[in-house]
């Protein structure tokens, strides 16, 4: 699919408080949201000491990408999905009375032929301004947002994203002070809903499979020889940390959870013997299986397997033996930025709230 470039889109500051305060003298408020192919992610903080409080939050699965590998363009159907989401989000950050605000779009905004228009339609119904960004600028967000994650102790990260669109991969390595630098980044243009389209929502048959994880492991081979990646893995020298629903949505059916918890799953790490056998198992079940599932449900059942698929593929090409699961990523660095813009010391990303 041809790629489309766009002009950056500078962030939408909901205020411009004067010396980093908020209009009544507190501490300002700040807004971060992600919008992917699959989900649209709020998340509303305040500054806390050396961290950061989350005061307010909301997330949706929009699928904003639903029909783009046919079409080229974002759907009515989707957008109109989508406004309604960022409708609530407008809501939420006019409530907390928001002193500066960050909005990004990725994947299926960089490669819908129609994105422009989708922007404006969504500034003018929601007043929010979205900016598109490139790979490098995610992952460099993904990055700070995860900071807290990475272990200083191993030199070498790896680090991914499932998304609805694409996978995101990173090559982090930590600097003569111990500080996670990103070396490097590819887009693999493979996601759960992209897939999904291709290869249907239900089951998947082995052929299909084999051809996912042929097609993902031809793109990740130059990468690893660039960097000689398999032989550090071999010198157990390497995380490896996933952030993507695909992963914390494993990561909650490993622990058999109720219903999904956040506080417990961040941080999570999963050995490779039993992702390998919850993948197996949710390749095995049925659609309504994976719906009755209280961490799954339908919102995401139709998603899973093509997730699983991909995570499947990243772990045979990279076997590090062990996951650690981080349900934080973008927006944690959005925050993180512009908080840090704003003339305050550096802080780690906190999962407060």
């Amino acid at each position: 699919m041809k790629r489309h470039q766009h002009k950056a889109r500078r962030s939408h500051t909901a205020r411009q408080p004067k010396n980093g305060r908020a209009p009544n003298g507190h501490n300002p408020t700040y807004a971060a949201i992600d919008l992917g192919t699959n989900n649209c992610r709020l998340l509303i903080a305040e500054p806390n000491g050396s961290a950061f409080k989350v005061i307010d939050s909301f997330s949706r699965i929009v699928r904003l990408g639903e029909g783009l590998t046919v079409s080229g363009k974002l759907t009515d159907d989707a957008i109109e999905r989508t406004t309604d989401a960022l409708k609530i989000c407008a809501q939420k950050i006019h409530r907390h009375n928001v002193s500066f605000t960050r909005s990004v779009a990725t994947e299926a905004c960089r490669q819908a032929s129609n994105s422009e228009k989708f922007l404006e339609h969504i500034e003018s119904h929601t007043g929010i301004k979205l900016e598109t960004i490139e790979p490098e600028e995610e992952a460099h967000l993904t990055l700070a947002g995860c900071l807290p994650l990475i272990d200083r102790n191993t030199n070498f990260t790896l680090a991914f994203d499932i998304g609805g669109g694409s996978t995101e991969i990173m090559w982090i390595a930590n600097d003569n002070q111990g500080q996670p630098v990103l070396h490097d980044t590819i887009s693999i243009q493979l996601g759960v809903v992209s897939l999904a389209e291709k290869f249907g929502h239900d089951t998947i048959t082995p052929e299909n499979y084999q051809w996912i994880i042929d097609t993902i492991t031809r793109n990740l081979d130059e990468f690893d020889q660039r960097y000689d990646m398999s032989r550090h893995i071999a010198e157990e020298n390497v995380q490896m940390l996933g952030t993507s629903g695909t992963v914390t949505t494993l990561a909650g059916i490993h622990l058999d959870l109720p219903r999904y918890d956040r506080s417990i799953v961040d941080g999570l790490t999963i050995d490779f013997e039993s992702i390998h056998a919850i993948v197996s198992r949710l390749v095995e079940m049925d659609y309504d299986t994976r719906c009755a599932h209280p961490c799954i449900r339908q919102e995401r059942a139709d998603l899973m397997i093509m997730g699983c698929v991909i995570l499947d593929a990243v772990c045979r090409r990279w076997p590090v033996s062990r996951l650690r699961v981080a349900d934080r990523g973008i927006r944690e660095g959005i925050l993180l930025a512009m908080m840090n813009a704003n003339q305050r010391p550096p802080m780690p990303a906190a999962a407060a709230s």
